[in-house]
């Protein structure tokens, strides 16, 4: 196996959710951080939330409001 070929490992990469250190693991980078985590999935917790990345509903809406669908050719 060749030695300078694999990415560098760290066994103590800290996975940071909202500012805080959720867990530790493994990975190629030393620190990661999330936007989504299953602790505050609504899968996982049971509760609605509303996730907004980077204000990706209001582009949609600013897209399609209007008379979006009546410039379409049919």
């Amino acid at each position: 196996m060749k030695s300078e070929i694999h990415p560098k490992y760290y066994p103590e990469c800290q996975i940071i959710f909202r500012g805080e250190v959720v867990m530790t693991v493994g990975a190629t980078v030393p620190q990661m951080n999330v936007e989504i985590w299953s602790g505050s999935h609504p899968f996982f917790t049971g509760q609605k939330t509303f996730v907004d990345t980077l204000g990706r509903v209001e582009r949609f809406q600013k897209k399609f409001a209007g008379k979006y669908f009546d410039n379409k050719k049919k």
